[in-house]
């Protein structure tokens, strides 16, 4: 493959990547999925949480495209594109090591953003933790955020609605 191919391919899969995470996230973290991912959504005090074995698919996926690009591992039947997406899962995958479990969570760093895009990131994934349970919901992707005041309409209109419950905070 070509440099600009490789490249493109990677940025590619990265971008892909959020809409695999939104989905993910949406319909399996929140649908059969939710044994694992509702300590996620509930107050605790550990370092991990059974949400984190989420991350282990996703190193699971990452890895076997690697494999699937490895003549090392597959001979002549390697699928030299395999690594590229292979790689741009792992990318995505440290993106949202940082900007979730850091930035909106703060599980690595302190750091509470004032203003701009991070903010918005922040303020819309705080909007997705308003809801008790896996019923309803707003903001499902992890790097793409909508407009939090829009967000805070559709939250309303799920509570008014009995599809979401949505913390007192909120609730007025």
């Amino acid at each position: 493959m070509s440099l600009p191919a490789i490249l493109l391919l990677v940025l590619a899969t990265v971008a892909g990547m959020e809409f695999v995470a939104w989905a993910s996230h949406k319909y399996i973290m929140h649908g059969f999925g939710w044994a694992w991912h509702r300590d996620h959504h509930e107050p605790h005090d550990k370092a991990l949480e059974k949400n984190d074995l989420f991350a282990l698919v996703g190193a699971a996926l990452s890895i076997s495209m690697f494999a699937l690009g490895s003549p090392m591992i597959m001979g002549a039947g390697a699928w030299e594109p395999g690594t590229w997406i292979g790689l741009g899962v792992l990318i995505y995958g440290i993106i949202y090591t940082l900007v979730h479990d850091g930035l909106v969570h703060q599980r690595w760093f302190r750091w509470v953003p004032r203003r701009g895009y991070a903010k918005r990131l922040v303020q819309a994934h705080k909007l997705h933790h308003a809801t008790l349970g896996k019923e309803g919901g707003v903001s499902f992707g992890f790097v793409l955020a909508r407009d939090p005041s829009k967000l805070k309409v559709e939250l309303r209109a799920q509570r008014e609605a009995g599809i979401a419950v949505v913390r007192e905070a909120l609730a007025e």
